[in-house]
């Protein structure tokens, strides 16, 4: 098994997806793009749509594999389960009426590299801690937080749509607002 993640690791090595030391970080600029994507699949309840947001299956078990028992299936019966049940929660609070997308908002230079070996992953990362997507709902300004997204291949993704961890099982909107608020803290894997 250590001979098929160092294989793993050499060839994503090589085609670079992992370095020595961290690459650089994906231009923000495409969390504005996630963001906006997102509030539309989230208004339209469109599970298929955000879907293409969330961390892709192959590189999760690639990270995983040799660290947790079973990627594929924490992936399928956690990660992409609380996915479901946060979609459904955060179309829930925008369905009560009108809204509008603003903005995504994020936390300048909050990015962090994480390291081969740390939490839990055999391959590196970009972790981009909670960033904000700022709506306009009855002529109210509001928001609500995306818990955590990570990058792969030079993209970020929604690795965590709802808090995490969580108190509860359940479909959970991460920190909905009146006004904008402020994205972060900083900081997790």
């Amino acid at each position: 098994m250590k001979r098929l993640v160092a294989l793993v690791a050499m060839t994503l090595m090589l085609s670079g997806q992992v370095a020595s030391a961290a690459p650089t970080a994906p231009a923000t600029s495409s969390l504005q793009g996630i963001g906006r994507l997102l509030f539309a699949d989230l208004v339209t309840d469109n599970l298929t749509a955000a879907g293409h947001l969330f961390f892709p299956e192959s590189a999760y078990v690639t990270m995983k594999t040799g660290r947790i028992a079973n990627p594929a299936s924490d992936y399928t019966y956690r990660l992409w389960a609380f996915f479901r049940l946060d979609l459904a929660a955060y179309h829930s609070l925008l369905a009560s009426g009108p809204v509008r997308y603003l903005r995504t908002d994020v936390l300048a230079n909050a990015a962090a590299w994480i390291a081969p070996g740390v939490c839990e992953n055999g391959v590196g990362y970009w972790h981009e801690p909670a960033i904000r997507i700022v709506y306009e709902q009855r002529g109210v300004v509001k928001s609500f937080a995306v818990n955590s997204l990570i990058s792969w291949a030079g993209h970020y993704y929604v690795i965590h749509l709802g808090p995490n961890p969580r108190p509860q099982n359940v479909g959970t909107v991460d920190a909905p607002l009146i006004g904008p608020g402020v994205p972060g803290p900083a900081g997790g894997c």
